[in-house]
């Protein structure tokens, strides 16, 4: 999977973990996520570092997480991707 198509996978399962509807489809690399959306509280984060992990078939140690993974949409992919690697 390159980078492009996991940025685009992590946005909508951030989309549909977050009920976005429209607005996710406009997230893109640079996106500010933490923060920056209110629908992004810590039982969201919890939800979707599941949804992570079953869709990617990954697993996400707690000590993996920190402020900067969820800083921006591309953050989070380059993550997500560091940890399907």
């Amino acid at each position: 999977m390159n980078p492009e198509q996991t940025l685009d996978q992590v946005r909508t399962l951030l989309t549909d973990v977050l009920n976005l509807g429209p607005a996710g489809a406009a997230l893109n690399a640079d996106s500010p996520l933490l923060g920056s959306l209110p629908e992004l509280d810590s039982m969201a984060v919890v939800t979707l570092i599941g949804a992570l992990e079953e869709h990617f078939g990954i697993a996400i140690d707690d000590d993996d997480i920190s402020a900067s993974t969820f800083a921006t949409l591309g953050s989070l992919a380059a993550f997500v991707e560091q940890k399907a690697a």
